[in-house]
């Protein structure tokens, strides 16, 4: 998860700057498609394509579909609103996730998992302090593609219960980059040296995270997993405030303080009962 956090903090400040310049769709498909050639030295170290075979081609399929629509939408809101309101906004994605994980895959919502979920989400409330009136259209395109996300992340931890992380990264990836083939191609212009070198980086980084969040939810529920994905918010706000001289105020400390409080409480261990010692 710290692998995740880094990888796609990077990806946020990528994607600013790409949008600038590209279509979501054309920095879409060439991510996939980089990120394809990046991984396959591993693909070919774990036994190639003919290991990547799976019998679940269809929840694949439907998994990517819908990230890849969460993913236009996250790229689009950079377009329209603030990075910090964008991945704010993106927070949501855990409530889904958690109620998902809790009715389809059977994980058990314990008190230090809610505990965790509702302070996270008070201290991204806290963090944008949201205005009242109507929401603009980026804010909406990046609730929905929370709503995505959060479905995407789900299916990712049942797929993980019968396929290799580098499979689930396999089809993400061939599935994805068929998925925008035509629509690049509608809005492809030739990119700049400057927005190239940024592609690059989205590729790496957007596939890589993706390795590590698999694996994290190997090892560890997503109901584990995902709160600590609340970090990114006060570390898109530091990046902000380095990198684009954005303002980091009182606010934006004391949800964070709340957001790593509930990270902590949901990663408390339980204490291991002690052997009984038979008579």
């Amino acid at each position: 998860m710290a692998g995740w956090l880094a990888l796609m903090l990077t990806v946020a400040v990528a994607g600013r700057e790409t949008t600038r310049e590209l279509n979501v769709f054309q920095i879409m498909e060439v991510r996939s498609i980089l990120g394809f050639f990046m991984l396959y030295p591993l693909f070919r170290m774990n036994g190639g394509f003919a290991t990547m075979r799976t019998s679940r081609p269809l929840q694949h399929i439907s998994r990517n579909l819908i990230h890849y629509g969460a993913q236009l939408g996250w790229f689009f809101a950079l377009t329209l609103i603030p990075l910090g309101q964008v991945v704010a906004i993106e927070f949501t994605m855990p409530i889904w996730t958690a109620i998902l994980a809790a009715s389809f895959l059977g994980e058990h919502m314990t008190v230090w998992k809610v505990a965790a979920i509702v302070l996270g989400v008070v201290g991204v409330i806290i963090i944008v302090r949201p205005a009242t009136g109507t929401l603009n259209p980026g804010q909406l395109i990046a609730l929905g593609a929370a709503v995505g996300f959060g479905i995407s992340i789900t299916m990712m931890k049942s797929l993980t219960r019968t396929e290799q992380t580098l499979a689930i990264i396999f089809w993400m990836l061939v599935i994805q980059s068929t998925a925008g083939f035509l629509p690049s191609l509608y809005v492809w212009q030739w990119p700049s040296a400057y927005a190239w070198s940024w592609m690059v980086v989205i590729a790496f980084c957007g596939t890589f995270s993706h390795y590590c969040m698999a694996r994290a939810m190997l090892y560890a529920d997503a109901t584990v997993v995902i709160p600590m994905d609340f970090l990114r918010v006060p570390l898109t706000a530091a990046a902000g405030w380095l990198i684009y001289s954005e303002r980091l105020d009182m606010f934006t400390v004391m949800g964070a303080a709340l957001i790593l409080t509930g990270n902590l409480l949901n990663l408390k261990a339980v204490a291991p009962v002690p052997a009984r010692v038979g008579t």
